[in-house]
């Protein structure tokens, strides 16, 4: 069941979705040997150019809420640039910030674990799994190093330094606005120099290795070896700063949406090798 909410915190406008076997305020009946517990919720967190109905997104979250008996969030971030339909606010876009991102997240925690998201009661939740795509995994690391409430941590083809925005560096010095096109879309996507003023404010509380280093819960990073958008490098980064809690699942052949596109087509071997290392996680961090 799939039940749409909005939350606005002071200054942000968060769309999501809430993902669960049973209606919103009444628990989950987790399927027969799942493990799932009551008192626990997945947040799934998309990245830069992203939404939550972009191409798997809605196959992820309804999977891992069937396959775990646990309630599954997606949202889209303030930053994101969707509001009501695909890339309409391009102004949010343009001034999205990791720091902000956090602040998003928090509040989707903050909400689950009243037991309200916006005018939607759903089950208060305790504990938390997190899974991030690209961008979005690196927030998740980020979080999940501030909050001791996340159990388990699940990232898809995840960046491991928010530094890579340091290459726009000399143009947004020099007034411009940076432009990054999207093809599927055709528009102009304008970025302003508010990523970079963030990441050099906060240089180590955006640390996504250090953050990483400092978890102390199971940690699941799937990456496609054939990723054409962050270099599988950047996996083995984030397993290696992790340690012996983290699982290293590299996906043979697998671009960096598991060869999955918008408008989705359905699933795919990649994407389905990614879910299940996914809900093996959740189903074991999360019990």
């Amino acid at each position: 069941m799939r039940t749409p909410f909005r939350l606005t915190p002071p200054g942000a406008d968060l769309r999501g979705d809430y993902w669960s076997d049973a209606a919103p305020g009444e628990a989950a009946a987790p399927d027969e040997g799942a493990g799932a517990a009551s008192g626990a919720a997945i947040v799934v967190c998309h990245g830069f150019k992203g939404f939550k109905d972009w191409g798997f997104f809605p196959h992820l979250c309804e999977r891992l809420a069937e396959q775990t008996g646990i309630p599954v969030v997606s949202f889209n971030f303030d930053g994101s640039g969707v509001r009501d339909s695909d890339f309409d606010d391009l102004k949010a876009f343009s001034h999205n910030t990791f720091s902000r991102e956090l602040w998003d997240l928090e509040a989707i925690l903050d909400g689950l674990a009243s037991g309200r998201l916006g005018d939607v009661e759903v089950s208060p939740a305790t504990r938390f799994g997190l899974l991030g795509h690209s961008r979005g995994g690196a927030t998740c690391i980020l979080k999940a190093g501030l909050r001791s409430q996340v159990r388990g941590l699940v990232t898809w083809a995840s960046i491991s330094s928010v530094t890579r925005y340091e290459s726009f560096a000399d143009r947004w010095e020099a007034g411009e606005t940076v432009i990054i096109p999207n093809a599927r879309t055709k528009q102009d996507m304008p970025l302003e120099r508010n990523v970079l003023d963030d990441m050099r404010a906060n240089r180590e509380r955006l640390d996504v290795l250090a953050s990483a280093a400092s978890l102390r819960i199971p940690v699941t990073v799937v990456h496609g070896t054939a990723d054409e958008s962050v270099p599988f490098s950047d996996a083995w980064r984030i397993a290696d700063a992790v340690g012996d809690l983290a699982r290293l699942v590299g996906v043979d052949g697998g671009t960096h949406t598991f060869q999955a596109g918008h408008p989705f087509a359905g699933a795919t071997p990649e994407l389905e090798e990614a879910i299940d290392a996914s809900v093996e996680l959740f189903t074991r961090a999360l019990k």
